[in-house]
């Protein structure tokens, strides 16, 4: 069983990991910026989801494994990166949609969204090195099976990313609807969220090419 301590000071941990923006926020503002709030907040559970079968791969040892392995982790962190990159792409083609035809001809489903953000949850390195390297320090070997206290530490850090990331992508998408009032401004915004994901999408890919 997890003790008080280990799960208070597994909670702090995650909250200072969170709370400092990082490729999560910047995903989610991009989607806010660039389709509003509804996108964002769908991306931000698919991103949630994506990091939750991390979490469930670390659970069983799997995540270790990936880490351990330099051409599979080299894969996940280039996979991710590329899928930050297209998304970018999407958003800045779409920048000059404005009509109420257009919109609907162009904007992402949320089926799409959600799978989409699925993807780039999973490709997050940087949750899974640190999965990898701090859930196995608060279980303890005693009681409850690791994996379901592996499990337990891993829903509880889903919590607190969810809701600090939806927190980023509402205030992202209200700021989006003032834009909205203007078609220039608006186009503006789109292009903006592109180019917060493309500076994501480019910091990752170098990140993964420069690995040793």
């Amino acid at each position: 069983m997890i003790t008080a301590s280990n799960l208070l000071a597994f909670t702090l941990l995650s909250l200072v990991i969170i709370v400092i923006p990082g490729p999560s926020v910047l995903y989610s503002i991009g989607r806010a910026l660039a389709w509003g709030k509804r996108a964002a907040l769908i991306s931000v559970l698919g991103n949630g989801a994506g990091v939750g079968i991390q979490i469930l791969a670390v659970a069983l040892g799997l995540g270790a494994l990936v880490i351990a392995v330099p051409p599979l982790f080299f894969a996940l962190k280039l996979g991710g990166a590329i899928i930050i990159l297209l998304l970018a792409l999407q958003a800045i083609i779409a920048r000059k949609d404005h009509t109420k035809v257009e919109k609907v001809r162009t904007k992402p489903r949320g089926s799409r969204l959600f799978v989409e953000s699925i993807g780039v949850g999973i490709t997050n390195p940087k949750t899974l090195v640190f999965f990898v390297a701090t859930m196995p320090a608060f279980v303890t070997p005693n009681g409850i099976s690791v994996v379901w206290q592996m499990l337990f530490l891993g829903a509880v850090f889903l919590v607190i990313g969810i809701t600090s990331d939806s927190v980023w992508a509402v205030g992202a998408g209200f700021a989006r609807e003032w834009f909205a009032g203007s078609a220039k401004r608006l186009e503006a915004v789109r292009a903006g969220g592109g180019v917060a994901l493309g500076g994501l999408g480019v910091y990752m890919l170098y990140d993964a090419l420069s690995s040793p």
